[in-house]
């Protein structure tokens, strides 16, 4: 079972800049190219889904007919990920023509059997603290650097989090490593991604990342690197240039 739901016309204010959301519905129709735009996340992927599925196992108050959040989700490559394993999922983008393409793409690749349900919906974190939404998952990857409002957003995922609900959040840590491999190599030299797909200033470091948890009264559960190796992506703990953290309601 598939749908999309209409975003909330009563609600415009938005976490993500307008300009990045442009940007993305403009390749829209190629994230799902494995060798396109978008190939870093299909690559770094599976990885994150392991990392995920390996905490969600220890996390045994986890009810599984409750959907996992995945804001920001994109064209659904983490969500298709995490339904694969059985879990319901919510997808949830500002990017309409984005949300489609995912919508597109489950629709003429179903999932496996077993697999969970997912609905997409074209709408921001604010909208659903606007309706009290609440969610014992919350799945934010690759999203805090393009946001109007990093702290602002953690709040917002921890307003949405039950009592010791978890929430995985995917970023960019911000130096010079980052600069040369992040955004240099991957925009300018190797083409992976698009030119202008990250601003440098706008990556965070895991101390900021750690403190805008604590204000917003999220503890620290787990922390890990994702590092380019000769042979692949491999989680390390080596955050220098892309990491993941899970964090915890209090």
């Amino acid at each position: 079972m598939s749908t999309v739901t209409p975003p909330d016309q009563h609600n415009q204010k938005n976490s993500v800049k307008e300009d990045e959301i442009n940007r993305f519905n403009a390749i829209a129709d190629e994230w799902w190219n494995r060798t396109g735009p978008m190939s870093p996340l299909h690559e770094m992927n599976s990885l994150r889904i392991e990392w995920i599925q390996k905490i969600l196992k220890t996390h045994t108050s986890f009810d599984h007919s409750h959907p996992i959040l995945d804001i920001g989700c994109g064209v659904g490559i983490a969500s298709e990920g995490l339904a694969t394993l059985g879990y319901n999922v919510l997808g949830v983008d500002a990017a309409k023509d984005v949300i489609q393409a995912a919508q597109n793409h489950l629709d003429t690749i179903p999932l496996p059997p077993n697999s969970g349900d997912i609905t997409y919906r074209v709408g921001t974190i604010e909208e659903l603290v606007s309706e009290k939404k609440q969610f014992q998952i919350v799945n934010a990857l690759e999203l805090l650097e393009h946001v109007n409002d990093p702290q602002e957003f953690i709040q917002n995922i921890a307003t949405l989090l039950t009592d010791n609900g978890i929430t995985f959040v995917s970023t960019i840590n911000r130096n010079i490593p980052s600069f040369l491999f992040a955004k240099v190599g991957a925009e300018y030299l190797t083409r992976k991604l698009p030119v202008g797909t990250h601003q440098w200033k706008q990556f965070i470091t895991p101390a900021e990342l750690c403190k805008m948890a604590h204000n917003a009264g999220l503890r620290v559960v787990d922390i890990a690197g994702l590092t380019m190796r000769p042979n692949g992506w491999k989680i390390t703990q080596d955050v220098k240039i892309n990491y993941m953290v899970c964090l915890s309601k209090i």
